[in-house]
């Protein structure tokens, strides 16, 4: 075997000490010389580059340019290591450099200079004097659409600059913030210069005072490598000039400093200036002056708007002008927290943002994406804001020291305000290579290996430079995302629970503060909660105050966060002993977030869970909100009566365990999207069926206990109303009828006696006053009514419907299904009817007239005192009644000529209709959305309120529940009301054409 040592070659020694292309590596090298070559330490400062690869590639192309580099790097080792790192990064600064090799010189300068340095270096560079107050560069031909010689040598002074910075960032020479400010006081160096090229273009620019503001990370000093620099104008006319004119020359001026910086030259452009942050936008007037602003942000300004004033900086111009400017708007600025809707139009806000994320970018998005930047800015100003007022050690325009700031102050705890700096620097570190290498402006990471090992290189991660920064970036990421939703409570969770004294506290006041911005009603309340769940040492308290901070969040986002946290520590209460529960919620988080979504939307949940506040384990997952089949529910419904077969109030006590159960699961899917109104009503009325026949069946079992005897004839219960048509609400009664059939040999007189005390037995297990919600059995449409008996045989109910059935019963009767009892005597009850519901022949003339008549005089007679006939779901215009009448009316007409009309249930009916050309499909699709929509509200109306109602409320606060519990922004409550209004107008419409025929 062959034991020679391998021999490398140069590639791939290159190579392995991290260029990607060795051979090409070495060739460049050799052309460099056999100096370059035996430089050991070039090739040590050319690997320490993030790309050595195209720092050496633009090292090969300035020596080509200039040979006397080589030996300005023997000479100056720092220099030549600061511009190999810069080489590494900035393929856009390494071409500067080899356009320019005369800028090398100001690379050598250690100290950055001062704001006043700058703003003197790039005023010579355009040929202004920088000792003149209002400085306009000379010789400036440069007019619209033209490239003059003052703007190309104003880039060419600004990217030297730019490259002196970089230097020092890149070889850490500066920190993060350091950099930020320096590329801030940069620009606004840049805009002075642009504004005295501006000045040499507009004659009366000596009548007027402009100040140029500088707003976002420009006037937050906070800028980056390449970005829109945001500004505001504000004019104002000297003294003796008229204000129109000098407005006008103004605006000139305005219009000519942004030429200035974002032209296209030979030497490129320096960057957009984007004036969109001023009154009115795109809309408004670019320059106006300082009444006009101040009139503005009085009357007009949103609240974005004063969010962004937190930046305002005056950076170039009259900057006296810019310092009276932002004083009086910062007046403003700290006492927007207290204007009506704040925290709507904040949350409004917070929506718009991250919908502009593009779908494909949203992962990859430092700057929008879930995680990024925007989720640090955007806390830290919503927290300034809500406490600047107060506190003014919190007005700072940088997002670093305002995070600070928010940290000793105790609004943002220490651990987490450090978590947030450390991923903002690195997020800010990523933006800045991003940019730097191309000089573009980009946000979103790339998905390219060789673009990803650059920035890990960059960061000086050179073991798995690919994954370590991958790993990294995504950590920082879900950290920035938690922090983000927890970042306005932990502090007030410091104020109110127990904690070390070391811990830094909140005041009172300013948790009350914070609660409030988040939409609590109750701030003191909301208080009380926190302290009762978070005060003491106990493993249950240590939780609760990990899942608080981001449970008050997902309250504040559910229309009512002060029922949410109330209902929260009274569920605590119940549970917070019981070890899973509280390891559920730590858990799962869906749970928990699912948990506060409920409590602080309906009320109707909250009862329920309170009496069965073990069910909070079924929202672990949608599978385990599934409506259950109706059979599985039936037979634990007659196990649970058969297991207490000898005490029939404690056998329906049980069935009526069950129905709440499936009663909160059917409500929490409903809430949560899961199912529509129309498998609502289903579930509701095959829960209603079930639990009426285990009350059946213990109410004959009692009865039969009772009169030591068999049982003496079959019974059954046939479901009407919304129950019969499987439309059943959350507050509806059970609409039946009884009947029943005495076992031969049996008398009718014993029967119905036995029959009759089983039906009173069976509305009264259900309606006894218990914890879990009653089921009321109305039997009111049976024949002659509440005069008549309640139960009869269906040999009576033949004779009766024979002989004395009105129209109205025979419409009622459309909607007669079997629900409990003897399934074959249900058969038989509903082969009586159907000729009396489906007439074969239809109906007549005069009984439609008097349908109609019926219909006419209870939409005057049945809608309560002062009901709004418009907003009432069940008897207004084109709600439920006027939708199920037309249904009904076309059954009655033709059910017994077409089958597919014989339904009990409103839609299918409708659609049956439609499909059989009784009906213009059009006006079935307008009908069937205004009653989904009517039951929809009605619905809601039990969920949010915890009690019946029929018509939209009228207090603004209740509709604004009311509407968020239907899906509505918070802005949307008005859109709603509209939206109902149109559904049931255009219903109406097709009421009257097609019910009236008018």
């Amino acid at each position: 075997m062959n034991t020679a040592p391998r021999i490398q070659t140069t590639a791939g020694r290159l190579a392995a000490l991290g260029f990607a292309d060795g051979a090409r590596a070495e060739r460049l090298l050799d052309e460099l010389g056999p100096e370059a070559v035996g430089d050991f330490a070039l090739l040590d400062d050319l690997v320490r580059a993030a790309d050595p690869d195209l720092a050496l590639t633009t090292l090969s192309r300035l020596v080509e340019r200039d040979p006397s580099v080589l030996g300005a790097f023997r000479a100056d080792p720092d220099l030549r290591r600061r511009l190999l790192g810069v080489f590494g990064l900035s393929a856009a600064l390494g071409e500067h450099v080899v356009r320019h090799p005369e800028c090398l010189p100001s690379i050598q300068w250690t100290r950055w200079p001062t704001v006043g340095e700058l703003r003197e270096e790039m005023l010579l560079a355009v040929g202004a004097d920088p000792d003149e107050a209002e400085p306009a560069a000379e010789g400036v031909t440069a007019g619209p659409g033209t490239s003059g010689p003052a703007m190309e040598a104003l880039r060419v002074a600004y990217r030297g600059r730019l490259l002196h910075l970089a230097t020092r960032d890149v070889t850490g020479e500066c920190t993060l913030a350091e950099a930020a400010a320096a590329l801030a006081d940069l620009a606004s160096a840049a805009l002075e210069a642009a504004l005295a090229i501006a000045r040499a273009e507009v004659a009366d620019a000596g009548d007027v005072r402009l100040a140029v503001i500088g707003m976002g990370k420009c006037g937050a000093r906070e800028l980056n490598y390449i970005s829109d620099v945001d500004v505001v104008f504000v004019a104002e006319p000297k003294e003796g000039a008229d204000e129109t004119k000098a407005l006008q020359a103004a605006t000139r001026l305005a219009q000519g400093m942004m030429r200035a910086c974002s032209a296209s030259t030979p030497e490129g452009a320096l960057w957009e200036v984007d004036a969109n942050l001023r009154p009115e936008g795109k809309m408004g007037p670019l320059v106006r002056s300082m009444e006009s602003h101040l009139a503005y942000y009085r009357r007009w300004a949103k609240t974005w708007e004063f969010q962004a004033l937190l930046k305002a900086r005056p950076v170039a111009g009259d900057l006296e002008l810019g310092q009276e400017y932002v004083a009086a708007v910062n007046e403003l600025v700290w006492q927007a927290a207290a204007r009506p809707n704040f925290v709507e139009d904040v949350q409004a806000m917070r929506r718009r943002v991250e919908a502009h994320v593009p779908a494909g970018e949203a992962d990859r998005q430092i700057k929008l994406g879930p995680g990024g930047l925007r989720d640090i800015e955007f806390a830290v100003q919503l927290l300034q804001l809500v406490h600047g007022r107060s506190d003014p050690l919190l007005r700072r325009r940088a997002t670093l020291s305002a995070l600070a700031a928010l940290s000793r102050g105790g609004y943002v705890g220490r651990d987490d305000a450090k978590a947030l700096a450390e991923a903002y620097t690195f997020l800010r570190q990523v933006e800045h290579m991003l940019q730097l290498h191309r000089l573009r402006r980009t946000h979103v990471v790339p998905s390219d290996t060789a673009d990803l090992r650059r920035l890990g290189r960059g960061l000086g991660m050179t073991t798995d430079p690919v994954g370590e920064f991958t790993t990294t970036w995504k950590r920082h990421a879900l950290e920035v995302r938690r922090l983000h939703e927890k970042l306005f409570y932990r502090p007030l969770l410091q104020a109110v629970a127990r904690l070390p004294e070391t811990e830094a506290r909140l005041s009172a006041a300013a948790a009350t503060a914070r609660l409030q911005a988040l939409g609590y009603a109750d701030p003191e309340g909301a208080l009380r909660h926190i302290a009762a769940l978070t005060s003491g040492v106990s493993r249950r308290a240590a939780i609760q105050r990990t899942l608080l901070p981001v449970m008050l969040g997902w309250f504040a986002d559910a229309p009512d966060p002060d029922a949410g946290l109330l209902g929260f520590r009274q569920v605590s209460d119940k549970l917070g002993t019981t070890p899973w529960y509280l390891r559920l919620l730590r858990d799962e988080t869906a749970v928990a977030e699912r948990l506060a979504h409920l409590l602080g939307t309906s009320k109707y949940v909250t009862g329920l869970l309170l009496h069965a506040p073990e069910a909070v384990a079924m929202l672990g997952s949608p599978t385990e909100l599934a409506v259950r089949p109706a059979a599985t529910l039936a037979a634990e419904a007659a196990a649970a009566v058969g297991r207490h077969a000898e005490d029939a109030e404690t056998a329906v006590a049980a069935v009526r365990a069950l129905r709440r159960r499936e009663l909160l699961r059917t409500a929490c899917a409903d809430l949560s999207g899961l199912i529509d109104i129309e498998e609502v009503g289903q579930a509701l009325s095959s829960l209603n069926d079930v639990t009426i026949q285990a009350a059946l069946d213990t109410a004959i079992n009692k009865v039969t206990l009772e009169r030591r005897a068999p049982f003496p004839t079959r019974m059954a219960v046939i479901a009407m109303g919304r129950l019969g048509g499987l439309e059943s609400s959350y507050a509806s009664d059970a609409d039946v009828m009884f009947v029943h059939a005495p076992l031969p040999g049996v008398a009718e007189r014993d029967a119905t006696d036995a029959a009759h005390a089983v039906a009173e037995e069976t509305r009264r297990l259900l309606a006894r006053p218990a914890p879990d919600p009653p089921l009321q059995i109305d039997a009111g449409l049976r024949p002659e009514g509440r005069q008549g008996p309640l139960v009869r045989t269906i040999a009576s109910y033949r004779a009766y419907y024979d002989r004395w059935a009105s129209h109205w019963e025979a419409q009622a009767l459309l909607r007669a299904r079997f629900c409990a009892g003897d399934a074959e005597l249900g058969r038989e009850f509903v082969a009586l009817v159907d000729p009396l519901r489906y007439p074969a022949e239809g109906i007549s003339a005069d009984a439609v007239r008097e349908i109609r008549k019926l219909k006419a005089r209870m939409e005057a007679e049945r809608l309560p005192r002062g009901a709004d006939p418009a907003l009432h779901t069940k008897l207004g215009r084109g709600g439920l009644s006027d939708v199920e009448w037309v249904a009904q009316l076309i059954q009655l007409r033709h059910a017994g000529a077409v089958p597919a009309l014989r339904t009990t249930r409103t839609l299918d009916a409708l659609r049956a209709a439609a499909g059989e050309g009784l009906l213009d499909p059009a006006d079935e699709e307008v009908l069937a959305q205004a009653w989904l929509f009517a039951s929809r509200i009605r619905d809601a109306l039990m969920l949010v309120r915890g009690r019946a109602a029929d018509s939209i409320p009228t207090p603004v606060k209740e509709r604004v529940l009311l509407a968020r519990a239907l899906g509505y922004p918070p802005e949307g409550t008005e859109d709603f009301v509209e939206d109902y209004r149109r559904a049931t107008r255009r219903a109406r419409t097709v009421v009257e054409r097609v019910f009236y025929e008018d």
